[in-house]
């Protein structure tokens, strides 16, 4: 058995594919960082392959699957990506760019590409890592909170056409609200709701996607938080968001 985890590193990536390998899976590791794929590797008693690639490329994306299609992946995890926070007519828009390129185009590719090869097989997982921000607008994380939004839609269409098709590959979408990883470093942010371990996400994650578990949200708050928000209409989750967000620069 053999998973694929990209933005593996660090934080959910990270600590997913060390509970994949507790599991028996072999992995592949990506992500820019050789040093800290390396002290991942290290947490992994399976076989433990590294690759570094910049996902926000497309070509890089293409040789990606290119270098390891003919490795039979059974488990395809899209972590990959990152936020950006505050008011968008003053958000960078190269970084903007660069992050919709990892949060959604490269995500879309590996989906694509690794899912048409498990079809052919009639076997595998595809996890795809959004967030809570997929559910409903994020003002002041605006292009964050649509990358994510993005991320699920397209998860959810995938998996009713596999449905539909008899096909015994599944599609998982973890939704974690706050979690504590470097994230937060990169967005700008300082939550003030309380976060999750990466480690407890991780484990929750996986264990949920090895249920065949569509949506998967971590923590009582979050699900809480959930069930309003399906209730409250989305001027008012706007507003909360803006808040929520807001509070952030403090």
């Amino acid at each position: 058995m053999k998973a694929l985890v990209t933005g593996a590193s660090s934080g959910i990536g990270r600590d997913i594919a060390i509970e994949l390998g507790k599991r028996g899976y072999d992995l592949i590791l990506v992500a820019r960082n050789e040093e800290k794929l390396k002290e991942t590797a290290k947490n992994i008693n399976t076989n433990v392959k590294i690759i570094l690639k910049d996902l926000s490329s497309k070509e890089n994306c293409m040789q990606l699957y290119e270098e390891t299609k003919n490795d039979n992946i059974d488990i395809l995890v899209n972590d990959a990506g990152f936020g950006v926070h505050g008011k968008f007519v003053d958000t960078d828009l190269d970084k903007e760019i660069q992050m919709i390129e990892t949060n959604i185009t490269a995500v879309h590719i590996l989906m694509k590409l690794y899912l048409k090869d498990m079809v052919k097989r009639n076997s595998g997982h595809i996890l795809n890592v959004a967030s809570m921000g997929a559910f409903g607008p994020g003002p002041l994380m605006s292009a964050y909170y649509a990358s994510k939004a993005y991320v699920y839609r397209l998860s959810e269409g995938v998996k009713t056409e596999l449905k539909k098709n008899n096909s015994k590959v599944k599609i998982s979408v973890l939704c974690p609200g706050p979690v504590r990883t470097n994230f937060n470093k990169v967005a700008g942010v300082d939550f003030a709701a309380p976060s999750l371990s990466s480690e407890y996400v991780a484990n929750y994650a996986v264990n949920k996607m090895l249920r065949n578990k569509f949506s998967i949200v971590p923590g009582t708050l979050m699900k809480i938080t959930r069930f309003l928000e399906k209730l409250a209409p989305h001027n008012l989750v706007s507003n909360v968001a803006y808040f929520v967000n807001y509070r952030k620069d403090k």
